[in-house]
């Protein structure tokens, strides 16, 4: 009896996907959602120089508790899942790379 994926329900992941991919997607969304933080300590390390250890780890607290507020949260996780998922979808119907990954390749070879 074959089973066709007609619901991201019914995709089956391999262990790659789940445990490197989609956290990998996490991570990229959880800095846009923690961009102020991000960009606050940027600032701080780039003003702190070679002290930035010791000056910035109010801006480093705060964007590691924002950060880990989205890593553990598993409805973050089911939202990436499903995204991953119809992106996957929707690359296995047409062979097009979703614009995401088409941005993380090399401009030149």
């Amino acid at each position: 009896m074959a089973m066709e994926a007609t619901c991201t329900e019914e995709v089956q992941l391999r262990h790659v996907e789940t445990d490197v991919l989609i956290p990998k997607m996490m991570r990229e969304k959880a800095k846009e959602r923690c961009a102020e933080k991000v960009e606050a300590f940027n600032h701080c390390c780039k003003d702190s120089g070679f002290f930035m250890v010791f000056k910035c780890r109010e801006e480093n607290a705060a964007l590691k508790e924002c950060l880990t507020i989205h890593y553990k949260d598993p409805a973050f996780f089911e939202q990436c899942k499903q995204e991953y998922i119809q992106e996957k979808l929707e690359f296995e119907r047409t062979g097009i790379p979703s614009k995401n990954r088409k941005q993380k390749l090399p401009t030149s070879m």
